[in-house]
């Protein structure tokens, strides 16, 4: 019999509620790490194509800057960039995926008045960097997400697994230890009962037959 397991018929429908409370845990896990999964690949799809999107932006507004530092000179676009005094204002909230906060992240960057450069290549420069800060705080959102998401998972897998392979199981055998000894509790009652029946019949034998004598 397992191990500190009380053999009492209140014991058995506490473990029967037992195994039935943790079989439906057992299913919404599962359902809560399948949705995990599939929202993980999804946001992993997202990333790989704004992550490429990036790397292509980024790529071109490098060449975009190196156009203007040939038709400007380094001196002159120094000079634009120190110039510019306000800075991109980035905030950070959260949102809730299939019950994990994840980040949202929003950006904002100072208008400027590109006029002042009197610089088609360095105007086109600069709007090429804003672009390119817009698509790394894409990329970082979509990438925090699936950091939590896949630790969400882990840790859903886990919780999972010790309901499958440890829990239920261990349940499901104090139930059978009960119900075993329950069965034997049963088996020496009636065995008591018969043989207490025996012995009162046995004992009652003699009275009987003087009563049947003096009848006779």
């Amino acid at each position: 019999m397992a191990e500190n397991v009380i053999a009492t018929r209140a014991e058995l429908i506490r473990t029967k509620g037992r195994i039935t409370l943790a079989k439906n845990g057992y299913r919404l896990l599962k359902k809560k790490r399948d949705g995990l999964i599939m929202e993980f690949f999804a946001l992993l799809e997202r990333a790989k194509t704004v992550r490429q999107e990036l790397d292509e932006l980024y790529i071109d507004t490098l060449n975009r800057m190196n156009i203007a530092r040939v038709l400007e000179g380094d001196v002159k676009v120094r000079s634009v960039a120190l110039a510019v005094r306000a800075q991109p204002e980035v905030t950070v909230t959260t949102k809730n995926v299939i019950g994990v906060a994840v980040p949202k992240i929003s950006g904002t960057t100072p208008k400027q008045s590109f006029s002042l450069y009197d610089s088609i290549a360095i105007t086109e420069a600069a709007e090429g960097y804003e672009k390119v800060l817009h698509k790394v705080i894409a990329a970082a959102e979509l990438e925090t997400a699936i950091r939590k998401l896949l630790a969400e998972i882990e840790k859903t897998k886990r919780r999972v697994n010790a309901l499958e392979f440890e829990i239920i199981p261990r349940l499901q055998r104090d139930k059978a230890a009960i119900l075993l000894r329950l069965d034997e509790i049963e088996r020496e009652t009636f065995f008591r009962l018969k043989r207490s029946k025996q012995r009162l019949m046995a004992e009652n034998q003699p009275t009987m037959l003087k009563v049947r004598a003096a009848a006779g």
